[in-house]
């Protein structure tokens, strides 16, 4: 309405955005316009208009175009309003308070991909503000109660942002934070205490399986919805490219297809196999990951040398790469 699109900022903070709820729990004691839902609203306006293209019915991919486009704007304007009008540097979980929750924001990372609407500073500054306080809960140098492992989102947001150090420190936080110990499992609050008798939500609890699952596959491959690409080896250890049996994907299913790859390192030689049955997308399939590519080694690509950069591009299947140190 005209109040909304025409007041001052803290009331424009609120234009075009879904109305206020709880469906973010952290909101239950009152309903806020949080930037949780609107993140899921964005991702499936994108579905619709995707499903609509994909059906080859014209008029709804029109419609739910345009409601994507007014969508996006009206969100990236509240959300640099909230910034604004609170003084703060990172994505805001709610219009209202301008409050800090890297959980519910790093759905805006994946699986919504809407860093086109958000400022690089601010995606920096949020994940990095997340990262210190992780570290300084880790060594107990501030004071906690308890935390939701809702967090485990964090390992595959730092993946995408080629952070696998930081990534690498979250799963085996998180692994050695299941309760009880020994079960593969978290449940919905893990407290500092561990007898402490206070409430664990559901448990085994799947919502957090089912993140820590994204998370992983993301270490592996992703699609990247930004440049139309899948993402492959984003996010492997060292260890693990480095250990005498290397590392085989098989089947790994895509939104394009399944995709295989191998890696295997001998000597100063890295011998990487690309397969399957996977249609290549318009932005390819792109192999990246730090501790697999030097910009002084040399690289052969089916057979052919090829310039290296901080990222390899793959247009063909089957594909061999070679890497040799130097």
């Amino acid at each position: 309405t005209d109040y909304y699109k025409n007041g001052d900022d803290s009331v424009r903070s609120f234009y075009g955005l879904v109305p206020e709820s709880i469906s973010h729990e952290g909101y239950s004691a009152k309903p806020m316009h949080s930037y949780w839902d609107d993140f899921w609203t964005l991702r499936g306006l994108k579905d619709a208009a995707e499903i609509a293209k994909i059906l080859r019915i014209h008029k709804d991919e029109i419609y739910f175009a345009k409601l994507l486009d007014t969508f996006q704007t009206n969100l990236m304007n509240s959300i640099n309003l909230t910034m604004k009008n609170h003084k703060i540097k990172y994505i805001p979980g709610c219009a209202e308070l301008g409050d800090f929750d890297a959980a519910s924001t790093s759905i805006a990372l994946y699986p919504v991909f809407a860093q086109y609407i958000l400022t690089p500073d601010a995606v920096e500054n949020t994940f990095n503000k997340y990262y210190e306080y992780f570290s300084n809960r880790k060594t107990n140098k501030i004071d906690w109660i308890n935390y939701t492992p809702y967090e485990v989102r964090l390992i595959g947001s730092f993946v995408m942002l080629d952070e696998i150090d930081k990534a690498k420190e979250l799963i085996e936080y998180f692994l050695n934070d299941q309760r009880p110990e020994g079960w593969n499992h978290w449940a919905e609050v893990v407290w500092h205490d561990k007898r402490y008798p206070g409430f664990i939500g559901d448990m085994p609890h799947t919502w957090v399986g089912s993140d820590f699952i994204n998370s992983l596959r993301n270490y592996f491959v992703y699609e990247n919805e930004l440049d139309s690409s899948i993402v492959i080896g984003a996010g492997l250890m060292n260890e693990w490219i480095k250990s005498e049996e290397g590392i085989e994907v098989s089947e790994m299913p895509t939104y394009y297809g399944n995709i295989s790859y191998s890696v295997k390192k001998q000597g100063i030689i890295v011998s990487i196999k690309i397969d399957g049955d996977v249609r290549i997308p318009a932005g390819g399939i792109i192999l990246k990951n730090k501790y697999l590519i030097q910009s002084e080694d040399e690289i052969t690509i089916n057979g052919k040398l090829e310039r290296l950069d901080e990222e390899i591009k793959i247009s063909t299947l089957p594909c061999k790469i070679t890497i040799e140190e130097n």
